[in-house]
């Protein structure tokens, strides 16, 4: 079998944690940003980590990044 790709566009969105787990950005951020409190940018900020539901497909985008 030839060895599978990694999907470059999920390779940039996601990120593997040391204990497999899987983290992404939040949505909501890029503009309109005026309307949207300090409080509410600052959360926004921080990273979140990805659904148990999606994570089975991003095994398959991700295949040798180790996800658990």
């Amino acid at each position: 079998m030839p060895k599978m790709k990694t999907n470059r566009g999920a390779a940039k969105r996601f990120k593997i944690t040391a204990g497999g787990k899987v983290k992404r950005s939040r949505a909501y951020a890029r503009h309109i940003l005026t309307s949207k409190s300090a409080k509410r940018k600052r959360g926004l900020r921080r990273p979140a980590e990805a659904v148990s539901a999606d994570v089975g497909s991003l095994k398959k985008l991700l295949p040798y990044h180790g996800i658990k």
